[in-house]
């Protein structure tokens, strides 16, 4: 994922920075102020020759609202549970300076039932309900960063997972550090002049090309887009590459499919022909948005798109994309798309924004501008980054106000703790890409998956609200909670 690591900027600093890495992960957690209760304290010993040994932070940048100059064994400790994603490098911990505090943040997981690990950060497509940390503690938050498809965990798509977490950065704009636009470097990428022009787009469909594009390699997936696909292409000439709905061979130059993730321009030339591109997500939820729908409006291709039920929220204008669900049927889209290919003005009309005079959304210029993370822009931090910060900020400052109201509960009021709600990720339940559940066979390949991902990622949710209600330490009686679930709701008792 693009922005995942940071990379040093002081190379002189390399050596010096790999020692400390080494002695942190002994240094920087001091026993004797963790108040461990014995069988933490004899899982995690440091050394005591190095306990003593201050932290140095590598390359920290300090935000110039911080004046926080505790020292390490003073910071509250945010841990990353998820194993296969920290966003620094090297080692598994660091000092992070941020807008108005600092903490340290850690992926070693020795350090969760901690008193200073004040939050647990988790990795959305890795969050399983059978490994989450138990028991959770009264004085840890735990925050979600989540910006890959609903299909990678239908879990966080119930009401009782996601409002076991006190921060969150989704795809969607309820979010506490919304990541919407993450697919949208920027606002130029979208003004970018058409890669080919209308009138060798004409010329190339007079030699046979076909009006509309797609290219799909990752069959079989929620949203069921293949099925649509299917049904459009008995009304209008697609080109369909890929594994998915194939009538077409690639290029054997393009048959590798790191070319498509890394926009070669081999590639975006070859697809930059075809005046409509078929932009259909894996998953539909409000707000997710991919690459799908960014590339054609870069290239200058009209996008035909379904996925975010509410993409004219976040498009230049309300004229620059053809949105597949406000026709009643495949065949009423390959009507209006026939249409547009047979009148250069129309057509052209959607192409307008290219002029940034034409873009007249203000919601999305606001959104670009004010977002403080950036994507491939080595000027601004990642969202990686940019997520713990907002964490370290909000639990000092949670912190400060418990400290507070303990010290003066007549003048203080105690901290009001977050709650995420189902706006922050929920997705609905997936449906037939074309026409109605109940009209397909028992054994259709997508019926069998799909909605029963979802019901069972249902289960699991209210399990580990179960575990966590009961005060369980073993995640490995997720199964039995569900299980009692199950049968108290059979009884009418749930």
């Amino acid at each position: 994922m693009a922005g995942r690591w940071r990379l040093l900027p002081c190379v002189a600093l390399g050596l010096f920075a790999v020692l400390c890495w080494v002695w942190v992960s002994f240094a920087s957690f001091p026993d004797e102020q963790l108040h461990l209760d014995a069988a933490g304290r004899g899982a995690f010993q440091p050394q005591s020759a190095l306990s003593d040994m201050e932290f140095a932070a590598v390359a920290s940048y300090r935000g110039p609202g911080n004046s926080d100059r505790r020292s390490n064994k003073e910071l509250p400790i945010l841990l990353w549970w998820s194993g296969g994603l920290f966003p620094h490098f090297p080692g598994d911990t660091e000092r992070i300076d941020c807008a108005t505090s600092s903490c340290l943040v850690t992926s070693n997981r020795k350090v969760q039932l901690y008193k200073r690990t004040a939050s647990i950060i988790f990795y959305g497509t890795d969050f399983r309900a059978y490994e989450a940390p138990l028991p959770r503690l009264d004085h840890q938050t735990w925050a979600l960063f989540h910006e890959e498809s609903p299909m990678n965990n239908y879990i966080l798509s119930h009401a009782p997972a996601i409002r076991l977490f006190n921060y969150t950065a989704t795809f969607r704009r309820e979010s506490d550090y919304p990541l919407t636009l993450q697919w949208l470097p920027s606002l130029e990428y979208l003004l970018e002049p058409v890669a080919v022009a209308l009138q060798e787009k004409n010329r190339l469909r007079r030699e046979g090309l076909a009006p509309v594009l797609y290219m799909q390699s990752h069959c079989d997936v929620p949203s069921d887009r293949d099925r649509y696909v299917q049904e459009l292409m008995k009304y209008i000439e697609v080109d369909s590459y890929g594994k998915c709905l194939n009538n077409k061979p690639l290029p054997q130059h393009l048959e590798d499919t790191a070319t498509a993730t890394g926009e070669e321009p081999g590639f975006m030339n070859f697809v930059a022909r075809y005046k409509f591109h078929l932009a259909l997500e894996n998953g539909l939820c409000p707000d997710y948005m991919t690459e799908k729908l960014w590339r054609p409006l870069h290239q200058g291709c009209v996008p035909v798109y379904r996925g975010s039920s509410a993409v004219a929220d976040w498009m230049p204008n309300d004229h620059s994309v053809v949105i597949i669900d406000n026709f009643p049927s495949p065949k009423s889209l390959a009507d209006f798309l026939r249409r547009l290919d047979e009148n250069d003005d129309e057509y052209a009309r959607y192409l307008e924004f290219k002029d940034h005079r034409s873009v007249t959304n203000a919601r999305l210029l606001e959104a670009l501008e004010a977002r403080e993370w950036g994507v491939n822009d080595m000027s601004k931090p990642n969202y990686l980054n940019g997520f713990e910060c907002y964490v370290c900020d909000q639990e000092n400052s949670r912190l400060a106000s418990e400290r507070a109201y303990r010290k003066s509960p007549k003048k203080n009021q105690p901290p009001q703790s977050k709650m995420a709600s189902n706006s922050h990720m929920g997705c609905p339940l997936p449906s037939p890409g074309y026409g109605h559940v109940q009209d397909l066979p028992t054994d259709d390949g997508w019926l069998q998956i799909w909605p029963q991902d979802y019901w069972q990622s249902l289960d699991q949710a209210e399990g580990l609200e179960s575990l966590i209600r009961h005060n369980e330490s073993d995640p490995s009686l997720l199964w039995k909670h569900i299980q009692n679930i199950a049968v108290s709701r059979a009884r009418g008792k749930h």
